[in-house]
């Protein structure tokens, strides 16, 4: 039996680790097939044994131990989800990746819980934003593609960096049919933009936020609001661009001004447009794919910080899209083929 000895700050921190109910410790030793226990020792300090018949898996779960104890020493949660990605990058031989992941707080909320980034994507993605002026973050829903780019926003204009924030949004049903809405212009349009005053309000409080709002520092608006506007010494960020039109996109990009920058974010896979209309999303990644200052960060299920069955759902959908695809591809494959064939017709005998 091998076994190696990880020494653990406090008790707290051990119980961070193991979860509650073991449900940590669970999820590391069914991935490794290794063994996890706590050991106090005579002067006071904690320690977590991990021991295993393969010394391979040892050193991967011990790795993992004390990837989770420096987490734990950010006062960051230590979620399942957080506990699945830390395995089975280490798992899959990239560990070192992890290094950068948490040292580097981005925003502290207003009920004092640090911003961080959670995954290697996530690091690559706030990167991606302090280095370029203009940023399209492409991933599915739960990578953080928009709650970390409002927590920069509100870092710049912390930090003095920019004047004021703008956050918009397209207004458009998500494949349903509401109808008239009740209430004026500012009550009809606020279900859409909604994601985006939770977010300011977890950074900021709802009594910080509401003030800003009123003195014109913080913005919220639909998209069809930015036309005709030059916004200078700004973050702007535009959520779920995969709703805009290419023209809206276009749009939205040439209300650039100086000293700003703009944060773009959707999910390519979740387009309510019409059946037909192309997303401005996707176009826009293969338009400024190469112009220099300007960012394409992709996030992936591996990015996902929300109920690891999110994760697993997302596979499930592009599984079988990928199926769909294949087997319409096939169809028109086989219709081609049949037209190409000649066809004969047997000579009517003449009387």
């Amino acid at each position: 039996m091998n076994q190696r000895i990880i020494k653990v700050d406090t008790p707290d921190i051990t119980a961070a680790i193991f979860g509650s109910y073991d449900a940590n410790a669970r999820i590391v030793e069914d991935r490794l097939a290794v063994t996890l226990r706590n050991r106090s020792g005579e002067d006071g300090t904690d320690a977590i044994v991990v021991s295993g018949e393969n010394i391979e898996n040892v050193n991967m779960a011990a790795r993992v131990v004390e990837y989770l104890r420096d987490m734990a020493r950010y006062n960051d949660r230590l979620t399942d989800q957080s506990v699945r990605y830390v395995v089975d990058m280490i798992a899959d031989g990239h560990g070192d990746e992890l290094a950068d992941i948490g040292s580097d707080c981005i925003f502290v909320t207003s009920k004092g819980k640090p911003v961080r980034a959670k995954t290697v994507g996530q690091t690559k993605y706030i990167d991606a934003i302090r280095k370029n002026t203009v940023v399209i973050g492409v991933g599915p829903a739960g990578t953080g593609k928009t709650f970390l780019a409002v927590a920069m926003a509100v870092k710049a204009l912390r930090d003095k960096q920019v004047s004021r924030i703008i956050l918009t949004r397209p207004a458009i049903e998500a494949g349903e049919r509401l109808g008239f809405l009740p209430g004026d212009l500012l009550s009809k349009i606020d279900p859409y933009l909604r994601p985006l005053y939770d977010a300011l309000g977890e950074m900021l409080g709802a009594e910080n936020h509401q003030r800003l709002v009123e003195k014109g520092v913080i913005e919220v608006a639909p998209l069809a609001y930015m036309r005709g506007r030059t916004l200078d010494d700004a973050f702007i960020i535009l959520d779920e661009a995969q709703n805009a039109t290419p023209e809206q996109v276009k749009m939205f990009l040439t209300r650039l001004g100086f000293g700003s920058k703009v944060v773009i974010t959707g999910d390519l896979t979740q387009t309510d447009l019409p059946y037909g209309q192309r997303s401005g999303l996707a176009s826009a990644v293969k338009i400024l794919e190469e112009i220099d200052d300007i960012a394409i960060h992709y996030l992936t299920e591996k990015d996902v910080v929300r109920h690891h069955l999110v994760q697993k759902i997302i596979l499930a959908y592009d599984k079988y899209d990928r199926e769909q695809f294949e087997k319409r591809q096939q169809r028109e494959s086989d219709r081609r083929e049949g037209q190409s064939k000649p066809s004969f017709r047997p000579r009517r005998e003449q009387n």
